[in-house]
């Protein structure tokens, strides 16, 4: 081998060497980034699933639903089947959020979905056929003024806000 070949070879296994720690450098350090971006980006998808999940508890509250919802001219029957419906559509519309929160936050929401849908059926049962659906909210309302503990929809909440402090604490 002559000089110049002994040149370019030792070039060559320079670049080859500095080519693969460079490589190795920048791998590591995008990783890192990454995993110092991955755990901030999942709690920033977690806290908004828990946002559009209390968002969720307080459309389907009953309260909250007989106040948006009109009763006026509606006999109590089509009254109950708009509430079951809207709490039924509110709840579809955010089934993907159970992918980012717990499966005991996805559980308790759901659980108020299915007990409000309960109050209902129950209520409206106790209703003589002719009634309106201003009859329905009244007894409705008589029922969570009773009792508030009633609904699941405080402690819903409360569970939601607790495992969200736990998101943004990194607990």
């Amino acid at each position: 081998m002559d000089n110049n070949s002994i040149i370019i070879l030792a070039i060559v296994i320079i670049v080859g060497v500095l080519g693969v720690y460079f490589f190795a450098y920048f791998r590591e350090t995008s990783s890192t980034k990454k995993s110092l971006k991955k755990p901030a980006y999942d709690a920033a998808l977690q806290l908004q699933a828990y946002e559009r999940l209390t968002i969720l508890a307080e459309r389907i509250s009953l309260k909250n639903l007989i106040s948006r919802l009109s009763s006026a001219h509606m006999e109590a029957s089509d009254y109950h089947l708009l509430l079951v419906e809207s709490i039924k559509q509110e709840y579809e519309y955010n089934l993907s959020q159970q992918l980012y929160v717990s499966a005991q936050a996805w559980q308790a929401v759901t659980n108020l979905k299915e007990q409000n849908i309960f109050i209902l059926h129950q209520l409206a049962h106790t209703l003589p056929e002719k009634a309106t659906g201003m009859d329905l909210s009244k007894r409705i309302l008589e029922l969570l003024d009773a009792d508030p503990k009633t609904s699941l929809h405080n402690i819903v909440l409360d569970a939601l806000r607790y495992e969200a402090r736990q998101v943004m604490t990194g607990a």
